[in-house]
């Protein structure tokens, strides 16, 4: 009998979850509700109580995030390349340019020093991305960015529930974006939000995602007009997270100590287990932070990742590569954009392989894993 496939990482969902959405079904309210504001001020705990704004998916967040910090034509964002695409594309979606700064090798985040040397007078924002849950050098980059008096933001797609220097990610950076899909720490199947320390950036962030609309009589410009009156400044989109998905995210948002304690465990574990293999490289924490581990992602040396890659999956073991570095993609190249731009987040590339982490991950399934990928390197 063959083996189920391990993916490299999926949701978990128990009957606590499924009540929460049945709840919402059986209500008055499956978007624009009640149970938004719950999510909101659930995930606002998890952020040192920084507000959040609750949007469709991680890319939204991205999207929120740069256009209420002004991201426009003339602008420019500073980002990582070792990341999903959505990181760059949104910042360029809205006329900005995207400049790629280098990584850290240890820990594959954004080098304060490859991004202080990419810093122009039309620098807008510096984005770090938290790679596989290990939080950026956000002290670092905070200097960064006030010295050229740029915003920061943190792409926390990864990192929900980690803390950098005992602060809990949300609150490190000007604007933090989260990602709710089904393969992260927290699901609400498709989901996001921003997390925004500016209350003036905060209220464009939450009028961009509700298509721009202002119903604050204060501040219409035909205020008389009626109950029914409302008015559009600056365009917006519609990206408002439904109560049904809201529900599923406040009830995981219950469970995410234990979804962040159970990750670590299998992540001590693999590095156990795996400490003897050769031609394997593993990850690694930093002191001064507290991972909420996302991805378990090695490093397969002598140019075997893709000779790895494949035998394991014909083993069934549903390993991935995180990620193709941004700048690679052919939108990219098209505009210009030159491979070499960053050696270290392309020698990263070139040997990252993700092994599966997720909740329900047993530990019979992760010695599989562990058997195979000794096997093929031994």
């Amino acid at each position: 009998m063959t083996p189920a496939v391990l993916p490299y990482g999926r949701q978990s969902i128990d009957d606590s979850d499924i009540a929460a959405v049945t709840e919402v079904l059986r209500g008055d309210w499956l978007t624009t509700g009640p149970a938004v504001d719950r999510f909101e001020t659930a995930l606002a705990e998890w952020t040192g109580g920084v507000p959040c704004v609750s949007v469709t998916s991680g890319t939204a967040a991205l999207h929120v995030a740069y256009a209420a910090a002004g991201i426009g034509p003339g602008t420019e964002v500073i980002t990582s390349p070792m990341t999903f695409v959505a990181t760059a594309a949104t910042a360029a979606q809205l006329g900005g340019t995207v400049v790629f700064a280098d990584v850290e090798d240890d820990t594959v985040t954004l080098d304060p020093g490859a991004a202080a040397a990419a810093v122009s007078p039309r620098t807008r924002a510096i984005t770090a991305v938290d790679y596989a849950g290990h939080p950026a050098e956000y002290d670092a980059l905070r200097k960064v960015a006030d010295d050229s008096g740029t915003v920061l933001v943190a792409d926390a797609a990864h990192s929900i529930g980690s803390r950098y220097r005992d602060v809990p990610t949300g609150a490190v950076a000007d604007l933090t974006t989260f990602s709710f899909f089904p393969t992260k720490t927290v699901t609400t199947a498709e989901g996001g939000a921003v997390a925004v320390r500016d209350p003036a950036v905060l209220e464009a962030a939450r009028r961009f995602r509700n298509h721009g609309l202002v119903r604050d009589t204060a501040l219409q410009r035909w205020p008389d007009e009626g109950g029914w009156h409302q008015e559009v400044h600056a365009f917006g989109l519609n990206y408002r997270l439904p109560d049904v998905l809201c529900a599923l995210g406040a009830s995981q948002l219950r469970r995410l100590g234990g979804f962040i304690a159970r990750r670590a465990a299998l992540v001590r574990r693999y590095n156990e287990l795996l400490a003897d293999v050769p031609g394997l490289r593993l990850p690694v924490t930093r002191g001064h932070v507290e991972p909420s581990w996302h991805l378990y992602a090695v490093r397969i040396l002598g140019g075997r990742r893709r000779e790895v890659y494949e035998q394991m999956r014909a083993a069934g073991i549903g390993v991935q590569v995180n990620y193709i570095p941004a700048d690679w993609h052919p939108v990219f190249a098209d505009l210009g954009y030159r491979r070499g731009m960053c050696p270290v987040a392309e020698a990263f590339y070139a040997e990252q392989l993700s092994l599966p982490l997720f909740p329900d991950l047993t530990e019979a399934d992760q010695d599989r894993v562990v058997d195979v990928l000794r096997g093929i390197l031994s």
